[in-house]
């Protein structure tokens, strides 16, 4: 309790009415009443504030025998809770009398007021004096002391954080001082108006002291004077601030303040400067690893320019007060030079002080083996697709020429999907990607597809490698891994038959698991996680249910970095947002998973056939090899288990040996690759003609292989020195396994090849050079008997036109009901007019595939019945339907004949030469394709600016690892968090 304080009451005699405001401080409020009870010249009067409190604070106050108890508002600011202790204050005597302003966590040192009055007392012409503020728990670390502003108007405290050694006591006059424990002339005060209500904690006694200079008065620091504060006024009351909110309270004082300081020539181009700053700001914000900090900068901007109403009583407060000009207060404002000195010299400070982390010894990329194992898959690679070197595309399987970029960059987003008689929709996400890819080879897009076979083992085989030398301290084994990676069966499979989509998400998913784990340390790491998470997902959509899986494992392994991690799947779901919308509208959400790309059939595969990473049945290949050098090829399946042996051995081995916990996540995510593949041939959701085509089981398999290879290296990272000849044998059996795969262009069973000069034959192309709407119909023969008719607009359907929401359409639109009429008589006799249709769809040419040489297969079987028994149904069932339809075609008025072509015979249609097609709004053209674009472009950018590596990283002592030491598992932590 504080004693009795006997009030003064000589006009000459300095008065001092202390002000003591309050809330909810009651843990620090009794050292700080014990303080000011302790005071050598104690106040002339005691106010007590409660300014709302919620513990006991309002009855440590009522037992102080302060002069007076005032309660202020729970939402009071501190400037309005020492306006309403004023009103209560005895009446002004005399221009010596001062205002001590002081907080429930101020707690002044015996002396402190009694410096403070002798620094006024000579020299009249101070009206504000402000205390060395001190750390509440340590007394030698200065929190704070003095205040300036640069000359943009950032707040800039000059000392901060820095252990008193009286480097600093030479300091006077200052721009501003802190409001705990300022000192002020009361008729000043009054005079000013106290501060300003539009800055409720930050800035407020620095506007206040800004005033005060521009009105005539002086504004010191006495270094002898310490109080220790346990925080800035932006924490009065409160537990905790978060950074947005702090950056939020400092941004939103910053823009008050500029505006109610602008000349008024100057007001309008401040004002409207607000929302364009603030993006170019959130920008920083981003690229700086602060993305909390972009909404607050954008909600305090847009407050700003239309909040206008305190600015307009702040200015003319200002202009009432003022006496001198901006220029007197120009020397005490930090200039630009200082500003950066004073920055640099804290972050050299922080760095200085900071904790200090030890980590072994990156290993080296060469001395690791890594550049040795890339440069053997990079020959393997040349071997299994050299073939393509000098090819300007690559067609086969999935696989079709692109087009030019700004035609890939065309079908992202949404809008007119042009593939048959094309339709408005959603694009596949993949086709992203494949804009991306293009863009790398802008001069011609399908060089970037052959490149990336060429390069597709030693890319893998790099990624590989950098994702597991983050697993072991060992050299060796990360390059084991990567070569097991960059000649995985099923990556291998996925390149050979033109399954584009799956090999790039098996390069990805090694930068993925290193960027994953490293996400809970970084924001680089995160968005660079949630941008490639984003990229496999788009590539291998059957993927994303078990990465999902692990993003929540992740998430909840991880509970305290949980805000660096929910954010992954974020740039995934901006691109499948649209296309969900419009399969779920078609009743058809299974196709969210369907292969990007041409529906290619495979061949049926077994579940045991997947457990020996066989994709595409065929035992790895070895089915073909086995069949070519004339052995028993039922001995396949044996043959490869027994080289998958020492993998599936040293992985189930990894649950056993030092270091288990680390297997189990790995033999999980095998498991989840493998139950993936498994589904992947149960669901059938494509068509190719009157075939249905499962989801490609490779992408599975390949997170099948991640998982058993991460389980592997565990275990050659535990068992010590026998690990050197499980390495041999694994190595040498993974070469062997993948033998008749990188052979498979010599066995005959490579899909892939160098694409055509022209998709269509060269009459159409030429002619469809000038008219790119013009279209081809394209009719070939099914198994059954049947015929199947495809559209095709141009030179030809591209790789980037392929969309998931024709390939899985489960019911026919009427144009494509149309399209199959015209067709089916078009490939019979009968006495329909096609002129109107064949108009409508703009259809040029017609293309009968495999006309000439079928069709005399045909006849010859016709005229000989002896010959036509060794013919096989479905071959003579084909020739007959092409016998047929060449008739018809031939006997159609309305076309004419041009001859056989390289994709089978050709006529053309004699009919309109300037009919168009019917088309729909390209992604740009409606305000449904731009909300799309421009969404998935914010949610994008915003990633990339976040992944974008910017922040120095901390000091680090570097320490050589032994054989024997626990293997780093992440990256080394940054600073950007």
């Amino acid at each position: 309790m504080l004693s009795a304080i006997a009030p003064r009451l000589d006009g000459m005699q300095q008065r001092v009415t202390a002000i003591l405001v309050a809330r909810s401080g009651a843990e620090y409020l009794q050292r700080t009443l014990a303080a000011v009870d302790r005071q050598v010249r104690r106040p002339d009067f005691l106010i007590a504030v409660d300014a709302g409190s919620s513990d006991n604070t309002a009855s440590m106050l009522a037992a102080a025998n302060a002069a007076g108890l005032v309660a202020a508002p729970a939402k009071a600011s501190f400037g309005e809770a020492v306006a309403h202790a004023l009103h209560v204050a005895a009446p002004a005597v005399s221009d010596n009398e001062w205002l001590w302003l002081l907080s429930h966590d101020n707690a002044p040192e015996a002396d402190a007021l009694a410096r403070l009055l002798g620094a006024v007392e000579i020299a009249p012409s101070v009206s504000v004096a402000g205390p060395k503020l001190m750390g509440w728990r340590r007394s030698d670390v200065i929190a704070e002391f003095g205040e300036s502003m640069t000359p943009v108007g950032t707040s800039v405290r000059l000392v901060e954080d820095e252990l008193d050694q009286a480097q600093h006591d030479i300091r006077g006059d200052v721009l501003g001082v802190a409001a705990s424990g300022m000192l002020v002339r009361r008729s000043v005060w009054t005079a000013l108006g106290g501060f300003d209500p539009a800055l409720p904690s930050t800035d407020a006694a620095l506007d206040f002291c800004v005033r005060a200079r521009l009105a005539g008065h002086r504004v010191i620091v006495v270094p002898g004077a310490r109080v220790a504060s346990a925080g800035g006024p932006q924490h009065f009351g409160r537990r905790s601030l978060s950074d947005r909110s702090r950056m939020q309270i400092a941004r939103s004082a910053q823009l008050h303040r500029r505006l109610v300081y602008a000349p008024p020539a100057a007001l309008p181009l401040h004002w409207l400067s607000l929302i364009p700053l603030a993006i170019i700001r959130s920008i920083v914000h981003l690229l700086a690893k602060r993305p909390g900090a972009v909404g607050a900068e954008l909600l305090t901007a847009f407050r700003a320019a239309f909040d206008v109403l305190p600015v307009i009583r702040a200015r003319r407060n200002l202009r009432r007060t003022r006496r001198l000009g901006w220029k007197a207060i120009t020397p005490l404002r930090l200039s630009w030079r200082r500003a950066r000195e004073q920055r640099a010299h804290r972050q050299d400070d922080d760095d200085g002080m900071g904790p200090v982390v030890y980590h072994e010894e990156p290993i080296g990329f060469v001395a690791g083996g890594g550049l040795w194992a890339v440069l053997g898959t990079g020959l393997v690679g040349l071997v299994a697709f050299g073939g393509l070197l000098g090819a300007t595309s690559v067609s086969g399987g999935g696989l079709l020429p692109l087009g030019a970029v700004n035609n890939l960059w065309a079908q992202v987003g949404y809008g007119w999907r042009e593939i048959g008689v094309g339709f408005t929709g959603a694009a596949d996400p993949f086709s992203y990607v494949l804009a991306l890819l293009g863009s790398l080879a802008f001069w011609q897009p399908s060089v970037a597809i052959v490149a990336l076979y060429v390069l597709a083992l030693p890319l893998a085989t790099l990624g590989a490698w950098f994702a597991a030398r983050r697993f072991t301290v060992r050299p060796w084994p990360p390059a084991l891994a990567a070569v097991l990676w960059g000649i995985a069966p099923p990556f291998l499979s996925s390149l050979e038959t033109g399954h584009l989509g799956a090999s790039i998400a098996h390069l990805l998913l090694p930068w993925l698991v290193l960027l994953a784990l490293a996400a809970g340390r970084s924001w680089t790491a995160a968005a660079g996680a949630a941008l490639v998470f984003a990229a496999v997902t788009a590539s291998a959509p059957v993927l994303t249910p078990a990465l999902l899986i692990m993003w929540l494992a992740l998430v909840l392994s991880q509970p305290r970095r949980a805000y660096l991690l929910v954010g992954i799947p974020l740039p995934a779901a901006a691109l499948f947002v649209p296309l969900a919308i419009d399969q779920i509208l078609r009743g058809n959400p299974l196709g969210l998973l369907a292969d990007p790309g041409v529906p290619a059939a495979g061949a049926a595969t077994s579940g045991i056939q997947l457990a020996l990473g066989s994709a595409s049945g065929g035992s790895n290949g070895w089915t073909a090899l086995l069949d070519r050098v004339l052995l028993p090829a039922a001995s396949a399946p044996i043959i490869v288990a027994a080289l998958l042996l020492p993998l599936g051995l040293l992985a189930l081995l990894g649950l056993f040996v030092r270091g288990s916990r680390r297997s189990i996540p790995a033999l999980a995510v095998a498991l989840l690759g493998y139950a993936t593949a498994v589904i992947s041939t149960r669901l059938e959701l494509a068509a190719v003609g009157s075939e249905t085509v499962g989801i490609w089981p490779g992408s599975g398999l390949s997170l099948f292989w991640l998982g058993l290879i991460g389980a592997a290296l565990v275990s050659l990272d535990a068992i010590g020195v026998a690990a050197r000849g499980f390495a041999v044998l694994l190595g040498v059996a993974s070469l062997l396994l993948a033998v008749p795969l990188v052979g498979s262009n010599l066995l005959g069973t490579l899909s892939v090849q160098p694409g055509p000069a022209r998709l269509l034959p060269a009459f159409v192309d030429a002619e469809a050079t000038s008219r790119p709407e013009l279209g081809t119909i394209i009719l070939a023969p099914e198994g059954d008997g049947a015929i199947s008719a495809s559209l095709e607009r141009g030179r030809g359907t591209l790789l980037e036109q392929q969309s998931t929401l024709d390939a899985t359409a489960v019911e026919m639109s009427d144009a494509d009901v149309r399209l199959a009429n015209l067709a089916g008589n078009l490939a019979s006799r009968s006495g329909y007019d096609s002129a109107a249709d064949l108009d409508d769809l703009a259809i040029g040419f017609i293309v009968l595939e495999g006309a000439e040489a079928d069709a005399d297969a045909g006849a010859d079987a016709s005229a000989d019945a002896d010959a036509s028994a060794d013919v096989p149904l479905d071959d003579a069932a084909e020739a007959a339907v092409l016998r047929r339809t060449q008739d018809a075609l031939d006997g159609n008025s309305l076309l004419v004949p041009v001859g056989e072509t390289s994709r089978g015979l050709l006529w053309r249609y004699v009919g309109e030469a300037d009919s168009v097609a019917a088309t729909g709004p390209s992604n740009t053209g409606s305000v449904l394709g731009l909300i799309v674009l421009i969404s998935q472009g914010l949610i994008i950018g915003m990633t990339v600016l976040l992944a974008v590596p910017t922040a120095r990283r901390r000091r680090q002592h570097v320490s050589r690892g032994t054989e024997n030491e626990e293997p780093a598992t992440t990256f080394d932590e940054d600073t950007d968090d």
